[in-house]
Protein backbone atom coordinates (compact mmCIF):
# COMPACT_ATOMS: atom_id res chain seq x y z
CA UNK A 1 0.00 0.00 0.00
CA UNK A 2 2.95 2.68 0.87
CA UNK A 3 4.75 1.91 -2.37
CA UNK A 4 1.43 2.37 -4.60
CA UNK A 5 0.85 5.70 -2.83
CA UNK A 6 4.39 6.67 -3.38
CA UNK A 7 3.87 5.65 -6.85
CA UNK A 8 0.99 7.65 -7.02
CA UNK A 9 2.50 10.79 -5.71
CA UNK A 10 5.23 10.16 -7.76
CA UNK A 11 3.16 9.75 -11.16
CA UNK A 12 0.95 12.75 -10.43
CA UNK A 13 4.02 15.00 -10.58
CA UNK A 14 4.94 13.39 -14.04
CA UNK A 15 1.47 14.05 -15.32
CA UNK A 16 1.14 17.75 -14.34
CA UNK A 17 4.97 18.60 -15.56
CA UNK A 18 4.43 20.28 -18.51
CA UNK A 19 1.42 22.48 -17.31
CA UNK A 20 3.28 22.75 -14.01
CA UNK A 21 6.40 24.25 -16.46
CA UNK A 22 4.26 25.86 -18.66
CA UNK A 23 2.98 27.73 -15.79
CA UNK A 24 6.17 28.53 -13.75
CA UNK A 25 8.75 29.29 -16.40
CA UNK A 26 6.99 32.57 -17.24
CA UNK A 27 7.32 33.84 -13.11
CA UNK A 28 10.79 32.89 -13.99
CA UNK A 29 11.93 35.26 -16.45
CA UNK A 30 12.10 32.02 -18.81
CA UNK A 31 10.22 31.48 -22.22
CA UNK A 32 7.63 29.02 -22.70
CA UNK A 33 8.65 26.26 -25.25
CA UNK A 34 9.40 22.75 -25.90
CA UNK A 35 12.85 22.91 -24.97
CA UNK A 36 12.84 24.99 -22.09
CA UNK A 37 10.00 22.85 -20.44
CA UNK A 38 12.55 19.98 -21.22
CA UNK A 39 15.68 21.93 -19.57
CA UNK A 40 13.90 22.82 -16.54
CA UNK A 41 11.32 20.12 -16.14
CA UNK A 42 14.00 17.67 -16.10
CA UNK A 43 16.18 19.12 -13.55
CA UNK A 44 13.37 18.99 -11.24
CA UNK A 45 12.99 15.41 -11.87
CA UNK A 46 16.74 15.44 -11.62
CA UNK A 47 16.40 16.57 -8.06
CA UNK A 48 13.77 14.88 -6.87
CA UNK A 49 15.88 11.74 -7.99
CA UNK A 50 18.58 13.08 -6.33
CA UNK A 51 16.89 13.56 -3.34
CA UNK A 52 15.34 9.73 -3.62
CA UNK A 53 18.85 8.38 -3.62
CA UNK A 54 20.09 10.49 -0.93
CA UNK A 55 16.88 9.78 1.64
CA UNK A 56 17.20 5.91 0.44
CA UNK A 57 20.51 5.70 2.12
CA UNK A 58 20.14 7.88 5.19
CA UNK A 59 16.10 5.76 5.33
CA UNK A 60 17.98 2.55 4.66
CA UNK A 61 20.68 3.10 7.17
CA UNK A 62 18.69 3.98 9.67
CA UNK A 63 16.40 1.04 9.12
CA UNK A 64 19.15 -1.45 9.71
CA UNK A 65 20.37 -0.24 12.97
CA UNK A 66 16.89 0.87 13.97
CA UNK A 67 13.63 -1.10 12.89
CA UNK A 68 11.85 -0.82 9.46
CA UNK A 69 8.55 -0.03 10.70
CA UNK A 70 9.42 3.42 12.60
CA UNK A 71 11.68 4.23 9.49
CA UNK A 72 9.18 3.57 7.01
CA UNK A 73 6.81 6.10 9.14
CA UNK A 74 9.05 8.78 8.92
CA UNK A 75 9.81 8.58 4.74
CA UNK A 76 5.89 8.20 4.15
CA UNK A 77 5.49 11.63 6.31
CA UNK A 78 8.22 13.34 4.55
CA UNK A 79 7.29 12.30 0.82
CA UNK A 80 3.66 13.24 1.24
CA UNK A 81 3.70 16.57 3.08
CA UNK A 82 6.42 18.00 0.79
CA UNK A 83 4.71 17.15 -2.49
CA UNK A 84 1.35 18.63 -1.20
CA UNK A 85 3.70 21.47 -0.17
CA UNK A 86 4.99 22.18 -4.04
CA UNK A 87 1.70 22.47 -4.80
CA UNK A 88 2.18 26.74 -3.56
CA UNK A 89 5.46 26.79 -6.00
CA UNK A 90 5.98 30.03 -7.78
CA UNK A 91 8.97 29.40 -9.19
CA UNK A 92 10.83 26.40 -11.22
CA UNK A 93 13.90 26.74 -8.44
CA UNK A 94 11.07 26.44 -5.66
CA UNK A 95 9.32 23.53 -6.70
CA UNK A 96 12.67 22.01 -7.81
CA UNK A 97 13.76 22.42 -4.18
CA UNK A 98 10.50 20.89 -2.73
CA UNK A 99 10.89 18.17 -5.00
CA UNK A 100 14.24 16.86 -3.78
CA UNK A 101 13.08 17.20 -0.18
CA UNK A 102 10.16 15.10 -1.10
CA UNK A 103 12.78 12.71 -3.19
CA UNK A 104 14.06 12.39 0.35
CA UNK A 105 11.10 10.83 1.97
CA UNK A 106 10.08 8.70 -1.15
CA UNK A 107 13.93 6.57 -1.41
CA UNK A 108 12.51 4.66 1.83
CA UNK A 109 9.68 2.78 0.48
CA UNK A 110 11.54 0.47 -1.84
CA UNK A 111 14.45 -0.73 -0.03
CA UNK A 112 12.79 -0.60 3.82
CA UNK A 113 9.79 -2.12 2.53
CA UNK A 114 11.67 -4.99 -0.16
CA UNK A 115 13.54 -5.79 3.21
CA UNK A 116 10.26 -5.92 5.66
CA UNK A 117 8.17 -8.20 3.24
CA UNK A 118 11.53 -10.65 2.31
CA UNK A 119 11.93 -10.62 6.19
CA UNK A 120 8.25 -11.90 6.56
CA UNK A 121 7.82 -14.10 4.01
CA UNK A 122 10.62 -15.76 4.10
CA UNK A 123 11.66 -18.56 1.71
CA UNK A 124 8.53 -20.29 0.15
CA UNK A 125 6.92 -16.67 -1.43
CA UNK A 126 8.91 -14.24 -0.91
CA UNK A 127 10.16 -13.52 -4.30
CA UNK A 128 6.17 -13.62 -5.19
CA UNK A 129 5.30 -11.22 -2.41
CA UNK A 130 7.67 -9.18 -3.15
CA UNK A 131 6.53 -8.79 -6.71
CA UNK A 132 2.94 -8.28 -5.91
CA UNK A 133 4.25 -5.81 -3.46
CA UNK A 134 6.57 -3.65 -6.44
CA UNK A 135 3.37 -3.97 -7.84
CA UNK A 136 1.65 -1.50 -6.24
CA UNK A 137 3.98 1.27 -7.92
CA UNK A 138 2.38 1.09 -11.05
CA UNK A 139 -1.11 0.59 -9.40
CA UNK A 140 -0.08 4.17 -7.53
CA UNK A 141 0.72 5.34 -11.55
CA UNK A 142 -2.58 3.21 -13.10
CA UNK A 143 -4.95 5.32 -10.11
CA UNK A 144 -2.96 8.71 -10.76
CA UNK A 145 -3.74 8.76 -14.46
CA UNK A 146 -6.87 7.62 -13.69
CA UNK A 147 -7.15 10.84 -11.20
CA UNK A 148 -5.33 12.78 -13.60
CA UNK A 149 -8.77 11.80 -16.24
CA UNK A 150 -11.19 13.21 -14.42
CA UNK A 151 -9.59 15.88 -12.31
CA UNK A 152 -6.94 17.40 -14.71
CA UNK A 153 -9.29 20.27 -15.50
CA UNK A 154 -8.90 21.66 -11.68
CA UNK A 155 -4.90 22.27 -12.20
CA UNK A 156 -1.92 21.33 -11.62
CA UNK A 157 -1.82 22.81 -8.46
CA UNK A 158 -5.13 20.83 -7.02
CA UNK A 159 -3.41 17.37 -8.76
CA UNK A 160 -0.18 17.91 -6.34
CA UNK A 161 -2.24 18.44 -2.90
CA UNK A 162 -3.48 15.14 -3.66
CA UNK A 163 -0.12 13.85 -2.68
CA UNK A 164 -1.07 13.81 0.89
CA UNK A 165 -3.21 11.25 1.07
CA UNK A 166 0.40 8.93 1.92
CA UNK A 167 0.56 10.20 5.34
CA UNK A 168 -2.68 9.08 6.47
CA UNK A 169 -0.93 5.32 5.78
CA UNK A 170 1.59 5.97 8.50
CA UNK A 171 -1.44 5.59 11.49
CA UNK A 172 -2.28 1.94 9.52
CA UNK A 173 1.16 1.02 9.35
CA UNK A 174 2.19 2.11 13.02
CA UNK A 175 -0.87 -0.10 14.40
CA UNK A 176 -1.23 -3.00 12.10
CA UNK A 177 2.66 -3.95 10.73
CA UNK A 178 4.81 -5.86 12.95
CA UNK A 179 8.82 -5.27 13.63
CA UNK A 180 10.02 -8.55 12.19
CA UNK A 181 11.56 -10.78 14.89
CA UNK A 182 14.77 -11.53 13.15
CA UNK A 183 15.64 -7.32 12.47
CA UNK A 184 14.72 -6.84 16.06
CA UNK A 185 17.02 -10.16 17.44
CA UNK A 186 20.07 -7.96 15.27
CA UNK A 187 19.16 -5.01 17.11
CA UNK A 188 19.13 -6.38 20.31
CA UNK A 189 22.42 -8.97 19.76
CA UNK A 190 24.24 -5.39 18.49
CA UNK A 191 23.32 -3.30 21.52
CA UNK A 192 23.80 -6.19 23.70
CA UNK A 193 27.83 -6.69 22.28
CA UNK A 194 27.97 -2.63 22.46
CA UNK A 195 27.31 -2.88 26.52
CA UNK A 196 29.62 -5.55 27.06
CA UNK A 197 31.90 -3.43 24.83
CA UNK A 198 32.66 -6.48 22.31
CA UNK A 199 33.63 -5.33 18.97
CA UNK A 200 33.66 -7.70 15.97
CA UNK A 201 33.50 -7.46 12.08
CA UNK A 202 29.72 -6.93 11.87
CA UNK A 203 29.54 -3.85 14.27
CA UNK A 204 31.74 -1.93 11.57
CA UNK A 205 29.48 0.68 9.83
CA UNK A 206 27.10 -1.01 7.32
CA UNK A 207 28.23 1.21 4.63
CA UNK A 208 31.90 0.33 5.10
CA UNK A 209 31.00 -3.25 5.20
CA UNK A 210 28.63 -2.98 1.80
CA UNK A 211 31.63 -2.01 0.04
CA UNK A 212 34.63 -3.96 1.56
CA UNK A 213 35.01 -7.67 0.76
CA UNK A 214 33.22 -10.65 0.94
CA UNK A 215 30.29 -8.24 0.27
CA UNK A 216 31.31 -5.84 -2.57
CA UNK A 217 30.75 -8.00 -5.18
CA UNK A 218 26.95 -8.12 -4.20
CA UNK A 219 26.60 -4.53 -4.13
CA UNK A 220 27.93 -3.84 -7.33
CA UNK A 221 26.55 -6.18 -8.97
CA UNK A 222 22.90 -5.03 -7.25
CA UNK A 223 24.17 -1.62 -8.54
CA UNK A 224 24.45 -1.95 -12.26
CA UNK A 225 21.29 -4.20 -12.22
CA UNK A 226 19.50 -1.40 -10.78
CA UNK A 227 21.42 1.44 -12.49
CA UNK A 228 20.34 0.08 -15.80
CA UNK A 229 16.77 -0.71 -15.24
CA UNK A 230 16.31 2.96 -13.65
CA UNK A 231 18.07 4.62 -16.35
CA UNK A 232 15.76 2.89 -18.97
CA UNK A 233 12.44 3.82 -16.78
CA UNK A 234 13.17 6.93 -16.11
CA UNK A 235 13.93 8.02 -19.52
CA UNK A 236 10.54 6.99 -20.48
CA UNK A 237 8.32 7.38 -17.92
CA UNK A 238 9.30 11.36 -17.29
CA UNK A 239 8.65 11.96 -21.37
CA UNK A 240 5.93 9.68 -22.94
CA UNK A 241 3.52 12.44 -21.59
CA UNK A 242 5.40 15.84 -22.96
CA UNK A 243 6.23 13.47 -26.17
CA UNK A 244 1.70 12.68 -26.82
CA UNK A 245 0.99 15.99 -25.94
CA UNK A 246 3.94 17.66 -28.68
CA UNK A 247 1.90 15.07 -31.12
CA UNK A 248 -1.22 16.29 -30.20
CA UNK A 249 -0.49 19.82 -30.57
CA UNK A 250 1.53 19.24 -33.85
CA UNK A 251 -2.18 17.47 -34.61
CA UNK A 252 -3.93 21.19 -33.97
CA UNK A 253 -5.41 19.45 -31.39
CA UNK A 254 -6.78 21.37 -27.59
CA UNK A 255 -4.81 21.00 -23.96
CA UNK A 256 -8.19 19.59 -23.30
CA UNK A 257 -7.71 16.46 -25.46
CA UNK A 258 -4.10 16.57 -25.13
CA UNK A 259 -4.20 15.83 -21.21
CA UNK A 260 -6.89 13.69 -21.98
CA UNK A 261 -4.29 11.60 -24.19
CA UNK A 262 -1.94 11.57 -21.66
CA UNK A 263 -3.77 9.85 -19.39
CA UNK A 264 -5.26 6.77 -21.25
CA UNK A 265 -1.77 6.43 -22.35
CA UNK A 266 -0.77 6.74 -18.79
CA UNK A 267 -3.31 4.21 -17.99
CA UNK A 268 -2.37 1.83 -20.41
CA UNK A 269 1.69 2.11 -19.76
CA UNK A 270 1.14 1.54 -16.31
CA UNK A 271 -1.66 -1.36 -16.84
CA UNK A 272 1.30 -3.14 -18.51
CA UNK A 273 3.35 -1.91 -15.50
CA UNK A 274 1.35 -3.77 -12.87
CA UNK A 275 1.50 -6.96 -14.80
CA UNK A 276 4.98 -6.97 -15.16
CA UNK A 277 5.94 -5.63 -11.50
CA UNK A 278 2.95 -8.57 -10.11
CA UNK A 279 4.10 -11.24 -12.68
CA UNK A 280 8.01 -11.26 -11.94
CA UNK A 281 8.52 -13.03 -8.54
CA UNK A 282 6.41 -15.61 -10.14
CA UNK A 283 8.06 -15.74 -13.25
CA UNK A 284 11.86 -15.74 -11.24
CA UNK A 285 10.42 -19.17 -9.42
CA UNK A 286 9.47 -20.75 -12.56
CA UNK A 287 12.50 -19.67 -14.56
CA UNK A 288 14.61 -18.39 -12.47
CA UNK A 289 16.04 -15.05 -11.29
CA UNK A 290 18.59 -14.30 -13.80
CA UNK A 291 16.14 -15.89 -16.99
CA UNK A 292 13.24 -13.42 -15.80
CA UNK A 293 15.44 -10.30 -15.46
CA UNK A 294 16.75 -11.54 -19.08
CA UNK A 295 13.12 -11.30 -20.48
CA UNK A 296 12.35 -7.69 -19.06
CA UNK A 297 15.50 -6.37 -20.84
CA UNK A 298 14.03 -7.47 -24.19
CA UNK A 299 10.96 -7.04 -23.95
CA UNK A 300 11.51 -3.13 -22.63
CA UNK A 301 14.69 -2.65 -25.54
CA UNK A 302 12.63 -3.64 -28.24
CA UNK A 303 9.27 -2.01 -27.62
CA UNK A 304 11.70 1.16 -26.89
CA UNK A 305 13.54 0.89 -30.12
CA UNK A 306 10.00 0.80 -32.50
CA UNK A 307 8.00 3.48 -30.76
CA UNK A 308 10.49 5.92 -29.44
CA UNK A 309 12.93 7.51 -32.33
CA UNK A 310 10.32 6.94 -34.67
CA UNK A 311 7.12 9.18 -35.67
CA UNK A 312 3.89 6.95 -35.04
CA UNK A 313 0.43 7.47 -34.71
CA UNK A 314 -1.43 8.14 -31.07
CA UNK A 315 -3.01 4.59 -32.21
CA UNK A 316 0.65 3.15 -32.14
CA UNK A 317 1.52 4.33 -28.48
CA UNK A 318 -1.98 3.15 -27.07
CA UNK A 319 -0.85 -0.31 -28.66
CA UNK A 320 2.89 -0.46 -27.77
CA UNK A 321 3.47 1.65 -24.04
CA UNK A 322 1.51 -1.22 -22.15
CA UNK A 323 4.43 -3.49 -23.50
CA UNK A 324 7.24 -0.75 -22.57
CA UNK A 325 5.62 -1.01 -19.45
CA UNK A 326 5.97 -4.91 -18.89
CA UNK A 327 9.19 -4.86 -19.76
CA UNK A 328 10.42 -1.66 -17.45
CA UNK A 329 8.37 -1.96 -14.65
CA UNK A 330 9.14 -5.86 -14.41
CA UNK A 331 13.06 -4.92 -14.71
CA UNK A 332 12.43 -2.83 -11.42
CA UNK A 333 10.83 -5.52 -9.25
CA UNK A 334 13.62 -7.49 -10.04
CA UNK A 335 15.92 -5.73 -8.33
CA UNK A 336 13.42 -5.50 -5.08
CA UNK A 337 13.07 -9.14 -5.00
CA UNK A 338 16.95 -10.52 -5.89
CA UNK A 339 18.22 -7.93 -3.66
CA UNK A 340 17.19 -9.21 -0.08
CA UNK A 341 18.51 -12.50 -1.73
CA UNK A 342 22.32 -11.12 -1.47
CA UNK A 343 22.08 -9.26 1.90
CA UNK A 344 21.94 -10.36 5.57
CA UNK A 345 19.80 -8.89 8.07
CA UNK A 346 22.21 -6.49 9.29
CA UNK A 347 22.81 -5.14 6.12
CA UNK A 348 19.85 -5.57 3.57
CA UNK A 349 18.14 -2.42 4.27
CA UNK A 350 21.43 -0.68 3.23
CA UNK A 351 22.23 -3.11 0.59
CA UNK A 352 19.40 -2.55 -1.18
CA UNK A 353 18.93 1.19 -0.82
CA UNK A 354 23.01 1.87 -1.64
CA UNK A 355 22.68 -0.28 -4.61
CA UNK A 356 19.83 1.90 -5.89
CA UNK A 357 20.85 4.61 -4.77
CA UNK A 358 23.56 4.63 -6.75
CA UNK A 359 21.90 3.98 -9.88
CA UNK A 360 19.66 6.63 -8.58
CA UNK A 361 21.99 9.33 -8.38
CA UNK A 362 23.25 8.60 -12.15
CA UNK A 363 19.98 7.85 -13.31
CA UNK A 364 19.16 11.58 -12.03
CA UNK A 365 20.72 12.78 -15.23
CA UNK A 366 18.89 11.17 -17.27
CA UNK A 367 15.55 13.31 -17.65
CA UNK A 368 17.47 16.83 -17.48
CA UNK A 369 20.10 15.16 -20.59
CA UNK A 370 16.80 13.69 -22.33
CA UNK A 371 15.90 17.56 -22.41
CA UNK A 372 19.53 19.54 -23.27
CA UNK A 373 20.31 16.45 -26.12
CA UNK A 374 16.81 16.94 -27.55
CA UNK A 375 17.47 20.34 -28.05
CA UNK A 376 21.49 20.52 -29.34
CA UNK A 377 21.00 17.21 -31.39
CA UNK A 378 17.85 16.72 -32.21
CA UNK A 379 16.23 19.44 -32.86
CA UNK A 380 14.10 19.34 -30.17
CA UNK A 381 12.75 16.18 -30.87
CA UNK A 382 12.14 14.19 -27.33
CA UNK A 383 11.73 10.55 -28.66
CA UNK A 384 14.76 10.22 -30.40
CA UNK A 385 16.32 11.63 -27.00
CA UNK A 386 14.71 9.52 -24.73
CA UNK A 387 15.53 6.22 -26.49
CA UNK A 388 19.16 7.09 -26.59
CA UNK A 389 18.99 8.02 -23.19
CA UNK A 390 17.32 4.19 -22.50
CA UNK A 391 19.87 2.61 -24.38
CA UNK A 392 22.19 2.83 -21.44
CA UNK A 393 19.94 0.26 -20.00
CA UNK A 394 22.64 -2.05 -20.93
CA UNK A 395 24.41 -1.42 -17.91
CA UNK A 396 22.06 -3.76 -16.23
CA UNK A 397 22.63 -6.55 -18.67
CA UNK A 398 26.41 -6.12 -17.85
CA UNK A 399 25.38 -6.50 -14.27
CA UNK A 400 23.34 -9.40 -15.06
CA UNK A 401 26.37 -11.51 -16.64
CA UNK A 402 27.89 -11.50 -13.32
CA UNK A 403 24.86 -12.19 -10.99
CA UNK A 404 24.52 -15.88 -9.21
CA UNK A 405 21.29 -17.14 -9.26
CA UNK A 406 19.26 -17.33 -6.25
CA UNK A 407 15.99 -18.77 -6.88
CA UNK A 408 16.55 -22.31 -4.55
CA UNK A 409 18.77 -20.35 -2.45
CA UNK A 410 17.42 -19.45 1.43
CA UNK A 411 17.12 -15.99 2.42
CA UNK A 412 20.36 -15.03 3.85
CA UNK A 413 20.78 -15.13 7.60
CA UNK A 414 22.63 -13.61 10.50
CA UNK A 415 25.39 -15.51 12.74
CA UNK A 416 24.52 -13.69 15.73
CA UNK A 417 27.06 -13.26 18.93
CA UNK A 418 27.35 -12.03 22.38
CA UNK A 419 30.73 -13.50 23.37
CA UNK A 420 33.99 -12.14 22.20
CA UNK A 421 34.37 -15.51 19.06
CA UNK A 422 36.90 -17.92 18.74
CA UNK A 423 36.82 -17.62 15.57
CA UNK A 424 35.90 -14.75 12.74
CA UNK A 425 33.16 -15.20 10.33
CA UNK A 426 31.99 -14.32 6.55
CA UNK A 427 28.86 -11.72 6.51
CA UNK A 428 26.16 -13.81 7.34
CA UNK A 429 27.53 -17.15 7.13
CA UNK A 430 29.79 -18.95 10.23
CA UNK A 431 33.26 -19.60 9.53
Amino acid sequence: MGWALDGFAGSLYALVLGPAMTELLPNSGISVNSAHIGLYGGTTVALFLAGWATGGILFGVLADYFGRVRVLSIGILTYALFTALAAFADTWWQLGILRFIAGLGSGVEAPVGAALVAEVWKNRYRARAGGVMMSGYAGGFFIAALAYSMLSSQGWRFMLVLAVVPAFLVWFLRRYVPEPEEIKTVIATRKARKNNSIQRPEDQFVLRRLLSPPNLRATLICTALATGSLLAFWSVSTWYPQIIRDMSSADSLSADIANHRVAISSMLFNAGGIIGYASWGFLADAIGRRKAFLVSFVVSGLSIVYLFPFEHSYTTYLFVIPIVGFGLFGALSGNFVYGPEMFSPSMRASGIALANSIGRYITAAGPLVAGVIATSWFGGNLGIATAVLASTGIIAIIGLYFAPETRDAALPSETLHTEHPATTTVEGKPA
